[in-house]
């Protein structure tokens, strides 16, 4: 199947909020999401499968590094190499904007993202002690240089 990328609007949002619903353990609202449309520093770029948002992925852009701050695929779309091609997508386009260096947080055990990113160049560089707010788990701190 061919599915299309396209940069996030505020008509998104809303299934964007029910993305993270299915996605996360603290999941963003749909005002985030508002407040990162006014982000000079964010890029989000969605996944559609026709009109209906399967996956997304966001940036911040600051001097020459990027952090990335969220990659999710809809459940019933997972294991069909949707992430990879958000991930590569996403590399593709840091390039271009001139970023060097991208970095981002992952729970330590989510063992299938940091192989995604370890597929696509990500090293783990360190641990975020308690980072993540609903459990206090821990976060492999993983970078890529460009």
């Amino acid at each position: 199947m061919s599915y299309t990328i396209v940069p996030m609007t505020t008509e998104h949002i809303p299934q964007l909020a029910q993305l993270e619903l299915l996605c996360f353990a603290v999941p963003w609202s749909a005002d985030a999401f508002q407040n990162e449309m006014r982000n000079n520093l964010a890029c989000y770029n969605i996944m559609l499968d026709g009109q209906t948002v399967i996956g997304y992925y966001g940036l911040w852009h600051v001097l020459d590094e990027g952090h990335i701050t969220n990659i999710a695929v809809h459940p019933e779309y997972r294991r069909r190499g949707i992430g990879s091609q958000l991930l590569a997508h996403m590399i593709s386009s840091a390039e271009q904007c001139g970023i060097f260096h991208l970095t981002l947080e992952v729970r330590t055990s989510n063992i299938p993202a940091q192989g995604l990113y370890a597929k696509h160049g990500f090293v783990s560089d360190g641990i975020r002690k308690r980072y993540y707010s609903d459990n206090g788990e821990d976060a492999v701190i993983m970078t890529r240089q460009q």
